[in-house]
């Protein structure tokens, strides 16, 4: 059984590692912190029953004014012993969801090597991400990117609250913001990764 939650600084190491022995990207302590204060809402660990962190997505808003507000996913990783349960799938759903929710986030955004298949295969099938750009010699082995987004379905909640309409109290209509097992929101690609 694993449990998807919040991540917190006691996470960090455990994250820096799981990082460590998954992905050829490593990153200094230091951005992990950076994340955790800047934006706590988007960071998810998956714990395993003996409180061993075993995947977790790291991610953050961009601040480029210039451009709608959007999130990006700048890590995601899953141990080996850990992987085609839809733990990844989980992880970047929550992290998804609090970008639309609390950031009002219209896309998010991820980097992710040509060459990684199954990667690919979990952004493009299970969640729906399209290429929105190849970024030549993106990683630091000179390695490509796909450079792609998935767009949030903007609800009728939203739209009115773009639009300015307001009740009678003159506010703007609040989101309904529910929490769901996302066990039951596993899909047939999920078990197929």
């Amino acid at each position: 059984m694993v449990c998807i939650r919040t991540a917190t600084v006691d996470d960090l190491l455990q994250m820096q590692q799981t990082n460590l022995w998954c992905l050829p990207e490593n990153y200094q302590m230091k951005y992990y912190f950076y994340h955790l204060l800047s934006w706590p809402q988007l960071l998810w660990v998956a714990e395993d029953h003996d409180g061993k962190v075993v995947g977790y997505v790291l991610a953050k808003m961009e601040e480029d004014t210039s451009q709608p507000p959007h999130g990006h996913i700048t890590s995601l990783a899953v141990l080996r012993t850990h992987r085609k349960r839809g733990i990844a799938t989980a992880l970047m759903r929550r992290s998804q969801l609090e970008m639309k929710d609390v950031f009002s986030a219209r896309y998010v955004s991820l980097h992710v090597r040509k060459s990684n298949r199954a990667a690919f295969h979990l952004y493009t099938q299970t969640l729906k991400y399209e290429i929105n750009d190849v970024e030549k010699g993106y990683y630091a082995d000179g390695e490509d990117a796909y450079d792609m987004r998935c767009m949030f379905e903007v609800d009728e909640t939203d739209e009115k609250a773009d639009d300015g309409e307001t009740n009678e109290e003159g506010e703007a209509p609040p989101d309904l913001v529910t929490e769901g097992n996302l066990d039951e929101e596993k899909t047939k690609d999920d078990e197929t990764q």
